[in-house]
């Protein structure tokens, strides 16, 4: 009979222990609940026709700015995607791996719509800029901001300044003061 050194009887032990301990069971996936929980932000655009309000997700992280709406085969006509510049900065966007026309407008740091590129179209690789530093990019269903009769100029706002009269536990709130 052989017998095992204390040193291997103790590794073994050990082994055998964290075997017994680990769990057989695939680890839950739970990244689709979290997005499906995460609150829509509110951004409210005020033109000359009226007062138009967008439920969007906000791209905050590079990651997320980098992907974007890529992909996406819809979008809700009072949808879309903010993608927040902080601090303000001159931000250039493209279609690459952009399935459906979309609206950009780029937003001046003043609240007002500083360029609108309407209807980019799909997998489009030339980049589009307002060539200004801006506060956020929105980027709108193709075709809604001419429906709409959303322009440059007009005034954007979002999170609880977009809507004061509703309770709103966010931190991206974008509250601009409006030019007299």
């Amino acid at each position: 009979m052989i017998r095992p050194s204390p040193l291997l009887a103790s590794a073994l032990f050990a082994v055998s222990l964290l075997a017994a301990c680990s769990s057989s069971q695939p680890v839950a996936d739970n990244s689709a609940q979290v997005q499906a929980t995460s609150a829509l932000l509110p951004v409210v655009i005020r033109s000359a026709k009226g007062t138009h309000r967008f439920d969007v997700e906000v791209a905050a992280t590079p990651q997320e700015q980098e992907k974007g709406l890529m992909f996406r085969k819809a979008l809700d006509a009072d949808g879309g995607m903010l993608f927040p510049m902080d601090p303000p900065r001159t931000a250039s966007f493209w279609m690459k791996d952009t399935l459906i026309p979309l609206d950009m407008l780029f937003v001046h740091t003043d609240g007002t719509i500083a360029f609108l590129k309407s209807e980019a179209q799909p997998y489009a690789r030339e980049p589009v800029s307002a060539g200004v530093p801006v506060a956020a990019v929105l980027e709108l269903r193709g075709g809604r901001a001419a429906e709409l009769g959303i322009a440059e100029g007009d005034r954007v706002s979002w999170g609880g300044c977009a809507v004061p009269g509703e309770k709103r536990t966010t931190t991206l709130n974008f509250c601009p003061v409006a030019s007299h």
